[in-house]
């Protein structure tokens, strides 16, 4: 008998009548906030104007849910075209399966149109959004807890998580939680590169490629422990490669970039500082009509004292 274990959802989605309410979804949806807010905080710091994230948003995080949906189906795709298996699950995201590698790739796209749209630098809006993105992967790996998915190998530590499904090949059994594994990494690369921008200044995407380079080096590791059904390239998870690769080109370029481009960017965010003086211009009218009010009124408490005092000059004479 276990007497401590990280127990699984009895179920992963809640129906509010007709209405279902996934868990996996939530998550997801968690993750695209937290990842706004915080790089809305650090677009602004870096002066850009409040609200740009958020735009630009709009057309990353599309792209880049689409992007991870199909990573996973071209990888795995014998999940949802091979016989038996029914291709319209392909669409049904909702039930798990997005591959980070992909939706960094093709939500890049996305923010590259809307960047483009607004005139701003890509590699600026890839920095301040770097650590959001981080926590929203650890945020999302909960969505992976509610569907009974992608567990390590058994173990009998006291972390240990309870699968209780048997659907899809499961078997029920205490396994390494590898979602919360990744989840905590994901924190911790976030407040490492929030750490590092701080106090190297990174600029022209060092940041970015900084968040690339270490979630690469903890999804290494995490995905050699997974056990869930995988493609295989000499003896290697085809995610370990793609780790390895992804990892590499982030270093060279974090190398290459700091000679040709070093410091950081000084503008990010074209006419948001004369955004911001025009604010300030149209709120200064009103401090001066303030003041004018209160010298008028000034005055003529003056003229009326001046008034009075000659009125009672006159009535002693």
């Amino acid at each position: 008998m276990e007497l401590a274990y990280i127990p699984s959802p009895s179920r992963g989605v809640i129906h509010l009548g007709p209405i279902p309410l996934r868990g996996y979804a939530f998550c997801i949806i968690i993750g695209v906030f937290v990842a706004v807010w915080l790089g809305n905080k650090r677009w602004v710091a870096r002066g850009g104007r409040a609200g740009t994230v958020a735009d630009i948003a709009v057309w990353a995080v599309p792209f880049g849910l689409l992007g991870g949906r199909l990573y996973h189906v071209i990888t795995d795709y014998e999940l949802y075209f091979s016989e038996g298996r029914d291709w319209v699950d392909a669409f049904k995201v909702w039930e798990g399966g997005l591959g980070i590698w992909g939706a960094i790739a093709l939500g890049a796209v996305g923010a590259w149109i809307g960047c483009r749209r607004r005139g701003i630098p890509l590699p600026a809006y890839a920095d301040a959004i770097a650590p959001g993105i981080a926590l929203a992967q650890a945020v999302g790996r909960w969505g992976n807890w509610f569907n009974q998915e992608l567990y390590g190998k058994p173990t009998d530590l006291p972390w240990a998580l309870h699968i209780t499904s048997s659907t899809d090949g499961r078997v029920p059994g205490y396994y390494h939680p590898t979602f919360l594994y990744e989840s905590l990494w994901c924190v911790g690369v976030a407040l490492l590169v929030i750490w590092a921008d701080r106090r190297f200044k990174l600029g022209h995407g060092r940041a970015f490629a900084l968040y690339v380079a270490a979630y690469c080096t903890g999804r290494g590791w995490i995905e050699y422990m997974r056990i869930d059904d995988a493609h295989h390239i000499l003896g290697l998870r085809l995610n370990v490669w793609t780790a390895i690769i992804v990892f590499l080109l982030a270093v060279t370029y974090i190398v290459v970039s700091a000679k040709k481009r070093p410091g950081r960017e000084e503008v990010v965010e074209p006419g948001a500082d004369a955004a911001d003086g025009e604010a300030e211009a149209n709120e200064k009218p009103d401090t001066d009509a303030t003041d004018g009010a209160d010298e008028k009124t000034d005055a003529d408490d003056k003229a009326e004292a001046e008034v009075a005092d000659e009125a009672g000059s006159a009535k002693k004479t």
